[in-house]
């Protein structure tokens, strides 16, 4: 890789403010720092992107007058610009997630407010199809305000492509369906539930595809599993917190995402305002905090590892501005790096795929 080597970053962001919709940021790996930003499209609240992994489309979370959904863009390479495609929209709340498959042919998405998750078929060209498979869950928590009934928060397939999880923060529920050509059918004997009142968000699998993570917003800690597909378990083995021991402040835990060699765990604090880093114990897959680090803003929604593993991009929602800070892959440390760049509102960042 040369020095002068740029990545480019798609922001999505909430659009009740400045905000006009998806943008594009340049990581310059020479100067270490983030510039260019600049609207890649105009869309109401894409909250949540997944890019293909050949770079040319990228699916977005949406909304439009009283609709939510999905939309597909094609990415225009040499600009960075997206150029809309299509949209599948329905009446009510938009989706809060969308994922892929490793083929690019099924697009998942989580609705939070419905309670829902659905899969569309993904056109040759890019195209998202309507929806071939909806799953809605019931139930409530024991948190009155925040799991009065179903939230599905993430959904995304298993390594090995063969279960789709489904993450619910209102039931503190993983379940697991069966997917098999843009149909679900639920294991029970793999789905899990999980301590009340937890409020499970996100779910993050080891690259070596043995251990899961889910985060937990309400109670701030990160579950780990044993996933075994030979077995058809999924076994927890700890409960940890992402919080330093001595903090008594308000916080709800955001994004989690593990490094590429699998040895670093990271996790976000909104309230507290920080990310944490844990070491991934590579037998048994038990983490170990090393420290915490200040995103340098409020409410850090997401956060995104840079595809040479050297930097991490930190979005904070409510103070608008993204920060780098360079990552010692020998010791998962972090360090701010040497500036930072406004971006309305930002909520989701996802790199291009580099093949490094």
């Amino acid at each position: 890789m040369e020095n002068n080597f740029k990545f480019i970053s798609y922001i999505g962001t909430y659009t009740t403010g400045e905000s006009k919709g998806i943008y594009k940021v340049t990581v310059d790996t020479k100067d270490k720092k983030i510039e260019n930003a600049e609207l890649a499209a105009e869309i109401e609240n894409p909250t949540y992107l997944a890019i293909s992994s050949d770079n040319k489309y990228l699916y977005s979370v949406m909304k439009k007058d009283d609709m939510g959904g999905v939309a597909a863009y094609s990415i225009d390479t040499s600009t960075g610009k997206l150029n809309l495609i299509n949209y599948q929209l329905s009446k009510g709340s938009s989706p809060c997630h969308v994922s892929l498959d490793k083929e690019n042919k099924f697009l998942f998405s989580a609705n939070y407010h419905r309670g829902i998750v659905e899969v569309f078929p993904i056109g040759e060209n890019g195209e998202i199809k309507p929806n071939s498979f909806v799953i809605k869950h019931e139930g409530s928590g024991p948190n009155k305000e925040r799991q009065e009934k179903a939230h599905i928060h993430y959904s995304s397939l298993t390594p090995d492509q063969k279960y789709l999880c489904a993450v619910d923060l209102g039931i503190d529920k993983v379940a697991l369906y069966a997917f098999d050509n843009g149909k679900l059918k639920e294991e029970e004997r793999l789905s899990k539930k999980l301590k009340p009142g937890c409020g499970p968000r996100h779910m993050e699998f080891h690259p070596n595809g043995k251990f899961a993570y889910v985060i937990t917003e309400l109670t701030s800690e990160i579950i780990t599993f044993e996933y075994s597909l030979k077995d058809n378990t999924l076994n927890e083995i700890e409960y940890i917190s992402t919080l330093p021991e001595n903090y008594r402040g308000e916080s709800i835990a955001s994004a989690i995402h593990i490094s590429c060699d699998g040895k670093y765990l990271y996790a976000g604090n909104r309230g507290h305002d920080s990310i944490a880093i844990f070491s991934i114990d590579s037998v048994t897959g038990r983490l170990k905090l090393i420290s915490h680090i200040s995103t340098e803003g409020s409410f850090p929604r997401d956060f995104e590892i840079a595809p040479n593993g050297d930097f991490i991009l930190a979005a904070n929602q409510n103070s608008s501005n993204i920060l780098i800070f360079d990552r010692d892959k020998n010791t998962g440390k972090l360090t701010k790096g040497l500036n930072e760049i406004f971006v309305p509102n930002p909520v989701c960042i996802k790199f291009l795929n580099y093949n490094l």
